[in-house]
């Protein structure tokens, strides 16, 4: 089942077309990465699934059930996390938690017992100081466990860790894969090596549209490279293979990355067995998201 379906959807400011048809659809239970330069509509997209913006043309589904500009029904369904989430500074974690949950008219004990899981979740179950003297990662960590507090069916983040220096952003990644368990996962960014390190699909965006999307690892298997590496022990025998395979490119005194057609390795290899020389790797380069990413928006 899809927990999110988009269907066409257009939207532009003034003269400015951002969305230009878009058609997305969000596996139940997946980790997925929207990704697209910045600019490039994620936000824009975001703001029409919450009803908070209306689109120029499409539809929006979310648990099988269309999303109302005006009309936030929908959003029982959904729990989220802006790029910069604001809180009441003068609060702890907890009371703000604990605020979050009245206004959702969940009961005191269910609030309570909620508010420990997700603390414990996200690692904030023994601060107790002010959010005023959260960093930015804790207060992305405090949204998080806002956004799960009413359970949702899908949890929709927008640029979670673009702020985030490198150990934040790896505390941010595990709390959402491991928010899998409970919720579906969307999530906006632009940077690659995030959505490889947790995603399970992908979409990328480019031109207002959805220019590629499907499971990671089933896009990386259809582009797949015929590229791979050549570590010689000797440096001297790296030049020499470079001199007979002129599509070789000499990377450093003792590697070569082989390009060319898919049986390249095997011409290689009993060439190397012939010549006796002494190899202390060999290795097929796997495609990245970042290559697939710059190949959709080169085109």
């Amino acid at each position: 089942m899809d927990m999110l379906r988009i269907t066409n959807l257009k939207k532009h400011f003034g003269d400015k077309e951002v969305l230009t048809g878009l058609n997305l659809s969000v596996p139940e239970h997946s980790v997925f990465g929207f990704v697209g330069e910045n600019g490039a509509g994620k936000t824009t997209t975001m703001k029409i699934i919450l009803g908070l913006l209306k689109s120029d043309r499409g539809e929006v589904f979310v648990s099988g059930e269309r999303v109302k500009y005006g009309q936030t029904a929908t959003n029982r369904y959904i729990g989220y996390l802006p790029d910069v989430p604001e809180f009441y500074s003068f609060m702890t974690a907890r009371e703000y938690l604990r605020l979050c949950g009245e206004s959702l008219e969940m009961g005191k004990n269910d609030i309570e017992k909620r508010s420990d899981e997700l603390l414990t979740l996200v690692g904030l179950s023994k601060e107790n100081h002010r959010i005023r003297g959260f960093s930015r990662g804790m207060k992305q960590r405090l949204g998080i466990a806002q956004a799960l507090l009413g359970r949702p069916k899908i949890l929709i983040c927008d640029e979670p860790t673009s702020a985030l220096d490198p150990i934040g952003r790896k505390e941010i990644l595990d709390i959402l894969l491991s928010s899998k368990k409970q919720t579906t996962v969307l999530f906006s960014t632009h940077i690659l090596s995030d959505v490889e390190r947790i995603c399970t699909d992908v979409a990328f965006l480019n031109n207002g549209k959805i220019a590629m999307q499907g499971a990671v690892a089933d896009l990386k298997n259809v582009c797949s490279s015929h590229e791979f590496i050549v570590e010689t022990i000797k440096a001297d025998d790296a030049e020499y293979l470079s001199s007979v395979f002129t599509d070789a490119q000499l990377t450093a005194k003792d590697t070569l990355l082989f390009l060319g057609e898919q049986f390249k390795m095997f011409e290689v290899l009993e060439f190397i067995t012939e010549h006796k020389i002494l190899i202390s790797k060999i290795e097929r380069v796997e495609p990245s998201l970042e290559s697939l990413f710059m190949e959709v928006v080169s085109k």
